[in-house]
């Protein structure tokens, strides 16, 4: 094998797995260590600069970071499967506890003549005022609703995500000059291009729920709602109660939001019925738990064939039983049983099994291609239309996902349009900024605390179940206290304080590999990558993380590092008499809207600090 590029962005940066997994690539390990210290709104700050919405995805954030935590695959836990560390809990403690940020706030440039409009107020939308009012740009959100948040405001139901959370960090953004229009739906994307605005973002998400396309459906259309727009009606009021049999068809959260809700709101026999089996249902695995913590029975391989009624009045539906069978590429179809159908008695049904782009506003002759899906045609990364002042992003982009993944598209569609408007291609994607920096403070000792905690997750205290469950407005999450929170802290591995090897100094005592508690050190001689894997010490067998090679050594071997099980303990640098090891903090500064991101020089605009944890 070559001897590793360490300095390539991209190589440390994947060895911090949370940090990687992150659509927005927030710097997971350097805000946690900021809480553990008490510097709450240094640790908000620095979520506020990548992932924009701290509070609200503190509470509601789908974690692609959790299962990528490296604590969940290194710990010894025999008493259950390893857990990683609170991410994203924790990201709501430096939410909780901050100070006042408005001062830290970016200041706004002057004008510089250019105006934006944004379609929808969502998360995507928001991301890309966030980023471009600062630097003089005039943004209008056009939102159809009366505030600022989109799906996160109508979707996500009060007891997951108080209201005044959206206000507040919703409210960051529109204060920085931001023209919103509320309670307007655009309905025509030509007569907005007719008012001249330099470049044009479409947030407005995957407004529509899937159909339910079985025998007795429209009979019974007065009791069945799809589930999105059930919980917008739930969101604003409109709807207060439920009846007592309620049937939720779906296996996704918002299915779950459903079901929740449904029981909160006067559901004494509310079941989940989904198609699939309980481990392939999309929903986030602790939104299953919450359903099933709250009494919520969930019936997998059940999938719908007719709803029974009576001259309209809905009694239940009725369903064929299945299971799964794969082919020889694992390709799954759901087969029947042969069982005998099942009928479940309801008076409501919520279909959540799905939802779908809906772009009827966009005439389809204004330039904007899309394709059989109905998804625009976009220049894969910079989130441009085929009209190229027009960008796409979060839902509306590529379907629905997530919230975190709509701030991520915001950023990269800001970063597009800032280069579109100062006349340069959009398709160059500057790359990020990288500091890596010795936390040396003496021969053996760190300016971070290093030591590795043996403690098992921290479990977050919820309010009491006949409190939670009376009202739709109770928060069922109370969050960490500041005692919990540094202690879940202290599980957090440091992984992005880095072990940075010199072979110029290496003398090849082998103390690093005796003392290493992992066994991911071996010298040994170099060959290729799946030989490697197999001679060293112990085998690394995740091809999925990178092997640290050095150059040839002294002696013609190399020294071999398994990145995957590492535990940025700084044991082999504490241990090594040369200081061949040390342990530098990786920093990764991605790259956003703003003087940096062009090619050609241009005045600076706003700066937003980014503290530096100890």
């Amino acid at each position: 094998m070559q001897a590793t590029n360490v300095t390539n962005p991209a190589y440390f940066h994947k060895v911090v797995d949370c940090q990687w997994a992150c659509p927005a690539h927030t710097p997971v390990p350097e805000y946690i260590r900021l809480i553990g210290q008490g510097r709450y709104s240094d640790a908000y700050m620095i979520n506020w600069v990548s992932n924009v919405f701290p509070g609200i995805l503190g509470r509601v954030c789908d974690r692609p970071c959790e299962p990528a935590c490296r604590r969940g695959r290194v710990e010894e836990n025999n008493s259950k499967k390893p857990e990683p560390v609170a991410i994203c809990r924790l990201k709501r403690v430096a939410a909780d506890f901050k100070d006042d940020v408005t001062a830290r706030m970016p200041a706004i440039a002057p004008s510089n003549g250019k105006r934006i409009a944004c379609v929808g107020a969502g998360p995507a939308s928001l991301t890309v005022a966030r980023d471009l009012a600062p630097l003089g740009y005039e943004i209008t959100v056009f939102e159809g609703e009366a505030k600022a948040g989109g799906f996160i405001r109508s979707q996500i139901p009060r007891f997951r995500l108080p209201e005044e959370v959206i206000d507040e960090e919703t409210g960051y953004i529109l204060d920085m000059g931001v023209k919103f229009v509320n309670n307007q739906r655009v309905d025509s994307m030509q007569a907005l291009l007719a008012q001249n605005f330099d470049a044009v973002f479409v947030g407005c998400g995957a407004p529509r729920g899937r159909e339910l396309d079985v025998p007795g459906r429209a009979e019974a259309a007065a009791h069945i709602h799809i589930g999105i727009d059930w919980l917008a009606n739930v969101s604003f009021g409109h709807t207060t109660s439920v009846a007592e049999r309620v049937i939720v068809l779906g296996g996704g959260n918002t299915a779950m939001d459903c079901c929740r809700s449904a029981r909160r709101m006067g559901g004494k026999d509310v079941k989940v019925v989904v198609r699939s089996g309980f481990e392939e249902m999309k929903a986030s695995p602790w939104e299953k738990e919450d359903a099933q913590h709250e009494g919520i029975p969930i019936l997998n391989y059940h999938v719908p064939k007719s709803v029974e009624h009576v001259n309209g009045k809905l009694t239940g539906m009725r369903f064929e039983i299945v299971r799964a069978e794969y082919d020889a590429k694992g390709r799954r179809s759901l087969v029947p049983t042969g069982e005998p159908d099942v009928l479940l008695e309801c008076d409501t049904v919520l279909v959540a099994i799905g939802q779908e782009n809906s772009f009827p506003w966009i005439e389809r002759d204004c330039g904007i291609e899309f394709d059989k899906w109905g998804l625009p045609v976009l220049t894969e990364g910079t989130f441009q239309s085929t009209l190229p002042n027009v960008f796409f992003g979060g839902d509306s982009a590529y379907g629905p996902k997530n919230i975190i993944t709509a701030v991520a598209h915001g950023h990269e569609a800001a970063v597009s349009i800032d280069r579109l408007l100062n006349g340069e291609d959009v398709a160059r994607r500057p790359p990020p900024t990288v500091n890596l920096m010795s936390q040396k403070m003496g021969i053996h000792e760190w300016s971070y605390r290093n030591d590795v905690s043996n403690d098992v997750r921290f479990r977050v205290p919820w309010a009491a179940a006949e409190t939670a469950l009376a009202s739709i407005k109770i928060e069922v999450e109370l969050g960490f206290d500041a005692a919990t929170a540094f202690k879940e802290a202290s599980r957090c591995l440091n992984c992005d304080v880095q072990t940075v090897f010199n072979r110029n100094t290496c003398i090849e005592c082998d103390a690093c590999v005796d003392i290493c508690p992992m066994d991911c050190i071996t010298f040994t001689a170099n060959g290729d990558e799946a030989d490697l894997r197999t001679r060293l010490k112990a085998p690394a067998t995740h091809a999925g993380q990178d092997l640290y090679v050095s150059a040839e050594l002294k002696t013609g071997r190399v020294m071999v590092k398994d990145e995957d099980v590492c535990l940025h303990c700084g044991l082999c640098a504490e241990r090594c008499p040369t200081g061949a090891w040390d342990m530098q903090k990786f920093l990764l500064n991605t790259m956003q809207a703003g003087p940096k991101c062009r090619d050609a020089k241009a005045t600076p605009a706003a700066h937003i600090a980014q503290p530096e944890a100890a």
